[in-house]
């Protein structure tokens, strides 16, 4: 046992584990040797890519031109139709305003209203393409390819403070249904964490012994935990690479809250294999396991709607197409040569390492000469939403950062323009929410200024008649009208093409699904104008300079105490207040105009109560509403997950504390086993954190006592640091 000890956990993992080829049973350990977390490391550079310096001809070559280059017509078709349509109804925005002359309040809301209305427009045309898609491939059948894969996968699965029963269930119903399948021996099973939460990352210890011991000789499942979290998840990914990647012939990055069914996993990796040119594919995951409203509507629209949006994007982007960080299986060799991130320059928010880094990895990826697609046609990609409002709220806030970031990667040298336009459709997804803000502002303006302002009926120069200040009504109609249809195309599209799927139809039923359609357009329309002040605040807070942080992400309870609902909202509330009186100042009929907006305001604080209550989801639920084909027969692999899980919360209701594993030789070096290596640390360099932990030992009586002594902080260095454990394990029982 003391050669256990004597062992920097790092050493021990390179020079004893065996390789991951070796078909060692990952649950098999021994008295003399524990398992170790990780197999050996082969190292291999990463190097970060110059967004400012490349050169053409360094991009690689197609190996099979005709297949990975995009068509042109569907981009013309598509682009074209869209710009098509903003040309037309800006024109007749212009001649609704121009009767009388435009001033610049009517300027300013042209000017606003082109741009809300070219963002909507590509949606509406991508939306078309995704129908006839669809509608297509409804009664082609799928493929299902046979035979052994011939090339290696690592699995990651990065967590961060989240509940392990969930990330580990989800791995051992991913794992054995490939076993199922005989798949097993393609596939390794990393679990990467970058838990700082010192209970947590003891759950996940205990948590993945009982994986290796429930799975056997049936998967392979490796265990990390980083002790300093460099640039998150990305950085958690490129540690894997860097260290283990180039073992692999691909990886698979998946989320904590990520299911993909085993069939699906194969498919991937088959079209890896058959693709060379292929450096990411990425699949579109449906929303699964929502309780609440705001997770159910989430839920029902990325179903409904979701299918002709997705195969509308692959359909125009072809093998220009993103990445959205989880879900999606990369050629590693390609990641790791072509696709390392650099910081940006300054410090956050702006600055500092990229928050969004999927759609920079993406567009570096085809930068390089490799294809970029989305696999809209693949089915059995599961992931899970945000639970409330606030949650909402909490992950754009970080998305919105990382996303306004790409303002200064898009002049980067060597981009595809297609990948310049994903960049772009990031940052306007939240520039999205101001602009129209500030529509509605300049609209409210251009009212009170008719009601309040005295017009000049006559100028200066000589006339017969006064200029009435007029707006042409029965264009103003005709353009509200293009404008709902553009708005709302897509999702009817979707509707459509949901209830010509025969199965779906008979799963969920036509009645309910339409009377789910009206109820989510409802309650959308109410929790809109929220998110909008939402994303607008979130990015003034980022113009001051304010960073989001890194917070862990709520999954299943979005309840809130009404006190905290009404802080959080306030603002939310006096906006609506301010705006409907504002409206109401020049007439009821701006006021009935404006009332979806202001409706949604001035209900803010009980909308947002009821769409994140669990009670008020089962309600919904129980009475049919936003049901979904997956929820009334859910995947195999969903099921499987959630009857495991049980296990998992029971070994973690069971797993020791520090303080016993700290005074237990056999604990002690089960937990040894699992520690990352640790850097050498240059002489004079000291870290606080690990320094005043060291400190606390020294000063304690016991183990319990220096244990006591310690933040959470310190608790996790001491976890991650073997000469601390060793330290504090020599203390009085």
């Amino acid at each position: 046992m003391d050669g256990v000890i004597a062992f920097p956990a790092g050493e021990a993992a390179q020079t004893e584990d065996a390789p991951p080829t070796a078909r060692r049973a990952p649950g098999a350990e021994t008295s003399l040797e524990p398992q170790r977390g990780m197999p050996a490391e082969t190292h291999a550079d990463m190097p970060p890519q110059s967004l400012w310096r490349f050169r053409r001809r360094d991009r690689r070559k197609f190996v099979d031109p005709r297949r990975s280059r995009s068509s042109w017509l569907r981009r013309i078709a598509i682009l074209g139709s869209a710009f098509l349509l903003a040309v037309v109804a800006v024109y007749e925005m212009e001649q609704v305003l121009i009767v009388g002359g435009l001033t610049p309040v009517e300027i300013a809301v042209l000017v606003l209203f082109a741009l809300n209305f070219g963002w909507i427009a590509m949606a509406f045309t991508s939306a078309i393409a995704g129908y006839g898609v669809v509608m297509g491939r409804l009664h082609r059948p799928k493929r299902t390819a046979a035979g052994p894969l011939e090339s290696r996968t690592a699995m990651l699965m990065p967590t961060y403070n989240e509940d392990p029963s969930r990330v580990f269930a989800a791995v051992e119903a991913m794992a054995t249904g490939l076993d199922a399948l005989r798949q097993g021996p393609a596939f390794d099973w990393f679990i990467l964490s970058d838990t700082t939460d010192p209970d947590v990352a003891l759950q996940e210890e205990a948590a993945l012994l009982t994986l290796r011991a429930r799975l056997g000789d049936k998967a392979r499942v490796y265990y990390r935990r980083r002790r300093k979290n460099i640039a998150r998840k990305s950085g958690n990914v490129a540690d894997f690479c860097t260290r283990w990647g180039s073992t692999y012939d691909h990886m698979l990055v998946l989320d904590a809250d990520s299911l993909i069914a085993p069939e699906t996993i194969v498919e991937l990796a088959r079209r890896m294999e058959e693709d060379p040119d292929a450096g990411l594919i990425q699949t579109i995951p449906a929303l699964v396991n929502g309780t609440t409203i705001v997770a159910r509507l989430q839920q029902f629209a990325g179903r409904v709607y979701g299918p002709i949006v997705g195969a509308g994007l692959a359909f125009w982007t072809g093998s220009e197409g993103n990445y959205w960080g989880h879900n999606a299986i990369i050629r590693t060799r390609a990641f790791m040569e072509s696709a390392g991130l650099p910081d940006l320059p300054g410090k956050p928010p702006f600055g500092g390492h990229i928050l969004s880094h999927d759609f920079v990895e993406a567009a570096l990826l085809r930068r390089a000469g490799w294809t970029v697609r989305i696999a809209e046609d693949l089915a059995g990609s599961y992931e899970e939403s945000p639970p409330s409002i606030i949650d909402l709220a909490v992950r754009d806030r970080r998305w919105c950062q990382g996303n306004l970031q790409h303002i200064f990667v898009l002049p980067a040298r060597g981009l595809h323009w297609v990948s310049r336009i994903h960049l772009l459709t990031g940052i306007g997804s939240y520039l999205a929410s101001p602009l129209w803000l500030l529509l509605i502002l300049a609209g409210l303006v251009l009212s009170l200024q008719a009601h309040f302002i005295r017009p000049e009926y006559f100028t200066e120069e000589f006339q017969l008649f006064p200029t009435w200040p007029v707006i042409d009504a029965e264009r103003a109609l005709r353009l509200f009208g293009l404008t709902m249809v553009i708005l709302f195309g897509p999702k009817l599209l979707g509707l459509i093409a949901f209830l010509r799927n025969r199965d779906d139809r008979r799963t969920v039923g036509g009645f309910r699904t339409l009377a789910s359609f009206v109820f989510e357009i409802i309650v959308s329309a109410l929790i809109a104008p929220v998110m909008m002040l939402v994303h607008t605040g979130a990015i003034v807070s980022i113009l001051i300079g304010r960073d989001s942080g890194w917070k862990p992400q709520r999954r299943d309870d979005g309840g809130v105490p009404l006190r905290s609902l009404i802080v959080r909202h306030r603002w939310h509330f006096l906006m609506g207040v301010a705006l409907l009186l504002a409206a109401s100042l020049d007439s009821w009929v701006l006021v009935a105009w404006l009332s979806p907006a202001i409706l949604g305001l001035l209900l803010v604080v009980p909308v947002s109560g009821w769409t994140g209550s669990n009670r008020a989801g089962r309600f919904i639920r129980r009475i049919g509403l936003l049901r979904t084909p997956e929820e009334v027969a859910p995947p195999a692999v969903a099921v499987d997950a959630a009857a495991i899980r049980p296990a998992y919360e029971a070994a973690i209701a069971d797993s020791p504390g520090l303080a016993t594993i700290a005074g237990d030789a056999r604990l002690r070096a089960v937990h040894l086993a699992l520690i990352d290596a640790v850097a050498e640390r240059p002489r004079g360099k000291i870290e606080a954190v690990e320094a005043l932990a060291a400190a606390k030992i020294e000063d304690a009586a016991s183990i319990a006592e220096a244990v006591s002594f310690m933040t959470p902080q310190e608790r996790a260095m001491v976890m991650a640091t073997p000469a601390l454990m060793s330290r504090l394990s020599a203390l009085p029982g």
